[in-house]
């Protein structure tokens, strides 16, 4: 069955759709992450424009990230004190994300800047969570103990000025890499048309020592607000967001999600790691081997609107 897709501006099969969202759901279910990392590069794969997919996606994740931030904040599992200063950078950088999102697209630079992102970024994250989940496993099977932080261990990090009191999450420290990391994610997030909790959550635990009981709630909070912020600003400057397109992801990704939580509960914490980083290489080296292939037609003509 062909659904006409306006925005996109082609026809696709809308149980693909459905599928493609339902997959994702259930990746993100059995994860606890957005899964915009895995579905804006899906809709690429299957001839959607980079562009609408990303600022498509920024719609889906917001949606998917509402749910599980009101279960959160409900479990008083959310540090409003760090999401707002996270937000604050987050803010700024999502702004710049768009900007220069709106400018690559001007210099139809847009297509090779997000496949050549995605390479790098899931390539090496792929990589470390692989590493680190095969070290686990292979402890586990020693028997031996994980390597346990000290409650009270710093860094250089928790040096730095301008500090503040995390009540909710019992730290202190200073506002500066708070504010440094919101700009990255924000970034990242409006570019690529990823959530970012993927690396958003290391970020929080191994660099700022947030608490386990904190962070995953104040992180979908924080990707929350960014993807309403990135959907509304790509969808006022940039006219991406394909809202047929978005609601039929939703509907996939709410059943998905179900299944997928199910799934998650059964399986080991250093399996579920390490299955999490072999999806993300994956997708890194898909992209990769996309960039190297050659294409059909060396050269495409493609209307970039009034602007362009």
């Amino acid at each position: 069955m062909q659904l006409y897709l306006p925005i996109a501006d082609i026809p696709v099969n809308i149980f693909l759709i459905l599928a493609m969202g339902a997959a994702v759901g259930f990746v993100s279910g059995m994860f606890g992450i957005g899964g915009g990392f895995l579905l804006t590069p899906l809709l690429i794969f299957i001839g959607i424009a980079p562009a609408v997919a990303v600022a498509s996606v920024s719609t889906h994740i917001a949606a998917s990230s509402l749910s599980g931030a009101l279960s959160y904040w409900r479990k008083r599992s959310i540090d409003p004190t760090l999401a707002l200063v996270l937000l604050a950078g987050s803010i700024t950088g999502t702004m710049l994300g768009v900007w220069l999102f709106t400018y690559l697209r001007t210099l139809g630079q847009l297509d090779l800047v997000i496949a050549l992102s995605y390479v790098v970024l899931l390539s090496g994250v792929g990589t470390a969570m692989v590493y680190e989940g095969l070290r686990a496993m292979a402890r586990a099977r020693r028997g031996a103990n994980p390597i346990a932080r000290r409650p009270g261990s710093h860094n250089w990090i928790h040096g730095l000025p301008l500090k503040m009191r995390f009540k909710r999450s019992k730290i202190y420290l200073s506002v500066i890499p708070v504010n440094v990391i919101g700009l990255l994610i924000g970034f990242i997030g409006a570019v690529m048309g990823v959530g970012g909790s993927f690396i958003l959550i290391p970020m929080l635990i191994y660099l700022l020592r947030v608490p386990t009981s904190t962070v995953i709630g104040t992180a979908m909070a924080l990707t929350l607000v960014t993807m309403v912020i990135a959907t509304v600003l790509h969808a006022v400057t940039n006219h991406q967001v394909d809202a047929v397109l978005a609601l039929i992801l939703m509907v996939g990704g709410v059943i998905g999600a179900q299944f997928g939580a199910r799934a998650g509960q059964r399986i080991r914490g250093e399996q579920l790691r390490l299955l999490l980083g072999l999806l993300i290489l994956a997708v890194g080296i898909r992209f990769a081997v996309e960039l190297t292939i050659r294409p059909d037609e060396l050269y495409t003509i493609r209307d970039l609107g009034a602007d362009g």
